[in-house]
């Protein structure tokens, strides 16, 4: 893996304002704090995995990653360039736009039904990278599209004609299309048969390898991370509880929350039992959360007493290891 920073994201918040909370009772709007403070490098060829159970933040980071929205605060390098006070309307205009790709969560919801699949690969060639002839912008649309296994013939169809898979491909190559150094993933195989979501896992692999591009793999299936990614953070209501090497945090999760989504994969291996970790009670608002506490307070099954008067900090717990937690396990 080359180790050329290709994302360095540090310290990033992403804030939403909600309506209501005015009046005698309340003089402040309340907040909801989809990310707090996180931190994120990605290098160039590196797959790194972002996983949490739904509303967790997952979604919002990687929009902003991808600059579809403006963080509420921190700072965001792409490429080693500073692109934080680019704000996403003028970050269009910028020649990094073409380096960071999304691949969406539904291919049906998000290929424009008026377009062939040809014009679909083609959209951000021609907005991105003006000035190629019709010529190049076909042999380039016919390069991604090999590229991703897509016949030829498929091309001209639009996307009620193709299937699941195909549909997957036409946005992955609509992605790879313009050459990105960051494809940022999100849930990209959750609405495909197992059989397809296998045949796209190790599509993207191979790119990943041959184009050397990096991947921010969003997903709440383990599983599937396990198979793609080096790298896993695990998220929960906004923060990153936990980080590290694949292999460290399947073996060895130091989180109690790691530990509890981890034990609900299920396993074919013949013998082997997991002991099921289950976190009771309520899950705490991400709106104005208590900046004294830890998250996790009220469904630990570990938790003590500072764990409800002041929030860990993600700090060292082995080599690339981190966990935000007082009390880690061993």
């Amino acid at each position: 893996m080359n180790e050329q920073s290709v994302l360095d994201a540090r310290n990033i918040s992403k804030h939403f304002v909600l309506k209501g909370g005015g009046g005698l009772v309340r003089r402040t709007r309340p907040i909801l704090h989809a990310v707090d403070d996180v931190s994120l490098h990605i290098a160039s060829g590196e797959a790194v995995g972002l996983v949490g159970e739904s509303g967790c933040g997952k979604s919002t980071l990687a929009r902003v990653v991808s600059r579809l929205i403006d963080p509420t605060g921190g700072t965001l390098s792409m490429s080693g360039r500073d692109v934080t006070d680019t704000d996403c309307a003028h970050f269009v205009h910028s020649d990094l736009r073409r380096k960071v790709q999304m691949v969406f969560q539904d291919p049906s919801e998000s290929l424009n039904p008026r377009f062939s699949a040809f014009d679909i690969i083609a959209d951000p060639l021609r907005q991105l990278v003006p000035g190629k002839g019709r010529e190049a912008v076909s042999a380039r649309v016919q390069e991604a599209a090999r590229a991703v296994n897509l016949p030829p013939e498929l091309l001209g169809r639009f996307p009620h004609q193709l299937s699941g898979g195909q549909k997957a491909r036409v946005g992955i190559a609509r992605a790879m299309v313009v050459d990105p150094e960051l494809l940022v993933l999100d849930e990209p195989t959750s609405a495909l048969d197992v059989s397809v979501q296998a045949t796209v896992l190790k599509l993207l692999d191979r790119l990943r390898k041959e184009a050397n591009v990096a991947l921010l793999f969003v997903s709440h299936d383990l599983n599937v991370v396990r198979l793609l990614c080096s790298r896993i953070l695990v998220m929960y209501l906004g923060r990153i509880i936990e980080s590290g090497p694949t292999e460290q945090i399947f073996e060895r999760p130091r989180h109690p929350y790691t530990k509890a989504l981890l034990s609900a994969v299920p396993t074919l291996r013949p013998g082997q039992t997991v002991e099921r970790v289950k976190l009771e009670g309520e899950l705490r608002s991400p709106i104005d959360p208590d900046p004294s506490a830890c998250r996790l307070v009220g469904r630990c099954p570990w938790q003590q007493a500072r764990c409800s008067v002041a929030e860990p900090a993600l700090v060292p717990c082995g080599p690339g290891h981190e966990v935000r937690c007082h009390f880690p396990l061993d």
